[in-house]
């Protein structure tokens, strides 16, 4: 594909994200001060319904509802009612569509804080350090939306708007679920391509290919006892942990070299068991009667989150039979992530756009991704056949402590989208 782009416009958009660098950096800022986990995405989402105004577009709420998307694929179980989360979008149409139309899209929600004490500044309260912006979210992936906010308002502000429709999705629950994008896919018209701009594993990174993920939960009822009596009671605790570690016997089984996808060849340990949560026990001197153990399991291409679940079934059926865990009572649910692998197409043409306006203004090259984690391009991916392109700025210590993300690198990424942008979609003047 030629460039298109005419050489005047293309240099007012790029002087009007620089000059609107200072509004990204305040705008991201506005966004980290949202506490915005799951259940709590409210401040978030009424930040991007002001935003979008802003922009001169009309905010529109889009419902998360269980029982219409229950029979999509690519439904997961919920772990929380949707009631008062909507999602928000927003859409841009032009005065006479000529161009390709376009889905920005980005979640709002982020993951706990873990221990708020362990941060070197108060995690929602973003602060900025050697040129990189620290707080819970400011990587994954608030920057990214703010790339994409900045860079349609560069265009504006050049004296242009795109010629074809945009939409803008603000999303929930892409660190659980994935719900909230497949229900705006649903609800909003086929687009001819989709830019998310997650972050990079600490550099500019587009995504390849990226890993399903099944969570699971497993409740352990033991026999109580006094301590003193130990022998004649069934610690919960410690048959939970039989049950972890059978899992994690299937989690090297799966990261057996025959089992990996070519996309992810030279990755070390793509196939990740996490056991992310443990509650249990009633008292030190007590053996504990009941444990629950959250886990998170990879899927590797090839596989299917079906097939996981199964085998989540076949393993944790077997591990019933441990001795240690006779007369136990055994409960196994699914809740959250049913989320089936996925390989991008890397020459899509939005994709091979996207790698040229990032080498036009950064001079370098996007770094290719394999994630071992997953993001919301799957369902576009998988459901609707639209061309992805998942890119975005270097993110540290995500799901971590001290989580940062480089405004240099947030910088570079919003000159990219916005070039990327008004030569996919075409441009006309306001």
């Amino acid at each position: 594909m030629t460039q298109s782009l005419d050489p005047g416009a293309r240099r007012a958009i790029l002087e009007a994200v620089d000059a609107l660098r200072d509004w990204s950096v305040t705008t991201l800022a506005g966004l980290v001060r949202c506490p915005s986990v799951l259940g709590q995405e409210h401040s978030a989402l009424e930040e991007m319904a002001r935003l979008y105004a802003g922009l001169g577009l009309e905010p529109r709420r889009v419902p998360t509802l269980p029982e219409q998307l229950a029979g999509h694929p690519g439904f997961s179980p919920p772990l929380i009612s949707y009631a008062g989360r909507d999602n928000v979008v927003a859409v841009h149409r032009p005065r006479a569509s000529t161009g390709r139309s376009l889905v920005l899209q980005g979640h709002v929600d982020v993951v706990p804080e873990g221990a708020a004490d362990m941060w070197e500044t108060p995690p929602y309260e973003p602060a900025i350090r050697d040129g990189r912006m620290y707080g819970r979210g400011a990587g994954d992936m608030k920057a990214g939306i703010v790339s994409y906010l900045t860079a349609f308002k560069a265009i504006q502000l050049a004296g242009l708007q795109p010629a074809a429709e945009v939409q803008m999705q603000s999303v929930i629950e892409e660190e659980c679920s994935g719900n909230g994008a497949l229900a705006c896919m649903l609800a909003m018209p086929k687009s001819d391509a989709v830019i998310i701009p997650e972050p990079g594993p600490g550099l500019d990174a587009l995504y390849t290919a990226e890993v399903g993920v099944v969570w699971a939960w497993v409740t352990v009822s033991g026999r109580p006892a006094h301590v003193r009596d130990m022998q004649a009671g069934l610690n919960a605790i410690e048959a939970a942990q039989i049950i972890g570690e059978a899992l994690k016997a299937y989690e090297r089984e799966m990261n057996d070299g025959s089992r990996i996808h070519p996309a992810f060849r030279g990755v070390n340990h793509p196939v990740n068991v996490n056991l992310g949560t443990i509650e249990g026990g009633e008292w030190n001197s007590s053996v504990a009667t009941r444990c629950r153990i959250g886990l998170r399991i990879g899927v590797m291409m090839g596989y299917t989150a079906a097939q996981t679940r199964a085998d989540v079934e076949r393993i944790v059926e077997q591990a019933k039979q441990h001795e240690r865990l006779r007369g136990a009572q055994v409960k196994l649910e699914f809740k959250g992530f049913m989320a089936d692998p996925c390989v991008f197409d890397t020459e899509a043409a939005i994709v091979q756009l996207a790698r040229r306006s990032y080498t036009d203004v950064t001079g370098g090259s996007l770094r290719d991704y394999p994630a071992t984690g997953l993001t919301d391009g799957r369902f576009f991916a998988l459901y609707q056949g639209t061309p992805v392109a998942c890119f975005g700025p270097d993110a540290v210590d995500i799901h971590g402590i001290d989580e940062n993300v480089g405004l240099d690198s947030m910088h570079g990424i919003t000159r990219t989208i916005a070039l990327t942008m008004a030569e996919w979609c075409g441009v006309e003047k306001v």
